[in-house]
């Protein structure tokens, strides 16, 4: 392994667990009705793509950092299924005194 794939191998894990407080946030709150699931839902294409790619170029940085990434922002994906649309329907209501 060159110092480069070593480098993109280590950053391109730190990019790909960046989403772990997001989709933490998520579920300790029950709430998503403030993420663009639009966005989530390129990401998370293109991570998976990029798995693809890594397997076919047989490329361990490349499949590792975005085996990560697809994980981590498939759980912010799951997460708005399952409680952004409850927000955006009104579902979730605010406490008043």
């Amino acid at each position: 392994m060159t110092l480069l794939s070593i480098l993109a191998l280590t950053f391109g894990t730190i990019s790909g667990i960046a989403n772990l407080p997001q989709w933490i946030k998520i579920f300790k709150r029950k709430s998503a009705g403030d993420i663009s699931i639009i966005t989530y839902s390129f990401l998370f294409i293109g991570a998976v793509i990029w798995v693809f790619y890594g397997f076919e170029i047989n490329d361990f940085p490349i499949i590792i950092t975005n085996l990560f990434g697809s994980i981590n922002i498939g759980m912010v994906v799951i997460g708005w299924f399952l409680y952004g649309k409850k927000a955006k329907k009104g579902e979730i209501k605010l406490k008043r005194k």
